[in-house]
């Protein structure tokens, strides 16, 4: 009988060939590559700072992701910033947050005056919100300044964000019937075929809940600009600039609130 000792050590020998032919058949191993980080990390909620400087900033935030539960006292529909900002101010080409902070104050055509970012937030309750001027000292304000302002805190004073805005689109004539047919087909299964939606997830697109006509969103141009970017969202950038105006054309048919304009200074 052979001595059990001697048959455990030329196994285990055995096996440290196997492995050694396995490594070399295998060849030298890639050293892992590091992901870039997205650009968007250092504006994530994480990112958001401890202490009070960062409850303001967050509350921001919050309000900002739904206006209607965290400034009730000034909207009067059921519309947030991030219905039209998307991604909480983050996303190119729909208006983002992120450096405008650095461009105010700045001249305002619609209010016919140079404007501070505090006048463009309130600007906006009034309109878009279709409720009532929040104080420029009120918490509401301080906070979406405070977060506004930590979007911005890495951009240069004066000078625009990649993606600032929306896109450039020619000037094209809408054409209604064309424009509710996309609707029912792209929009509606989101929106609703009464332009509802279904807040706060999927915002209203018309009637009561909606943005007033006194609203940027109300111009066929704008909102046309918005939705070929970043609409159908299960799909965007699909339409042609003409869809994109027909849709436009179509919602801007149908009712909404009147701005009031006791606040037309806004």
């Amino acid at each position: 009988m052979k001595d059990p000792i001697w048959n455990r050590s030329a196994l285990n020998s055995m096996m440290l060939v196997i492995a050694a032919m396995l490594a070399a058949c295998a060849g030298p191993q890639p050293t892992p590559v590091a992901r870039p980080a997205s650009p968007l990390a250092k504006y994530k909620k994480s990112a958001i700072p401890p202490g009070q400087a960062g409850d303001e900033i967050r509350l921001g935030r919050q309000i900002f992701d739904d206006t209607p539960k965290y400034a009730h006292a000034y909207v009067g529909n059921q519309l947030s910033c991030s219905d039209c900002h998307l991604n909480s101010g983050l996303a190119s080409y729909s208006a983002p947050m992120i450096d405008l902070a650095n461009i105010f104050p700045r001249y305002n055509r619609r209010a016919g005056r140079v404007i501070s970012l505090q006048e463009r937030f309130i600007e906006c309750f009034t309109r878009s919100e279709n409720g009532t001027p929040p104080p420029p000292g009120s918490p509401e304000i301080r906070a979406l300044t405070a977060y506004v302002n930590w979007l911005s805190r890495d951009g240069a004073k004066g000078k625009p964000y990649p993606g600032r805005g929306l896109v450039k689109l020619p000037e094209l004539t809408g054409n209604v019937s064309n424009g509710k047919r996309i609707y029912l087909d792209q929009c509606a299964d989101c929106h609703g075929k009464d332009g509802a939606g279904t807040p706060p997830v999927l915002p209203p697109v018309w009637g009561p809940n909606s943005y007033n006509d006194g609203a940027g969103m109300d111009k066929v141009n704008k909102m046309a600009a918005f939705v070929i970017h970043n609409m159908p969202q299960n799909s965007p950038g699909t339409l042609t600039p003409q869809e994109a105006y027909d849709v436009s054309a179509y919602i801007h048919s149908m009712p909404r609130p009147k701005f009031n304009q006791a606040y037309k200074r806004y």
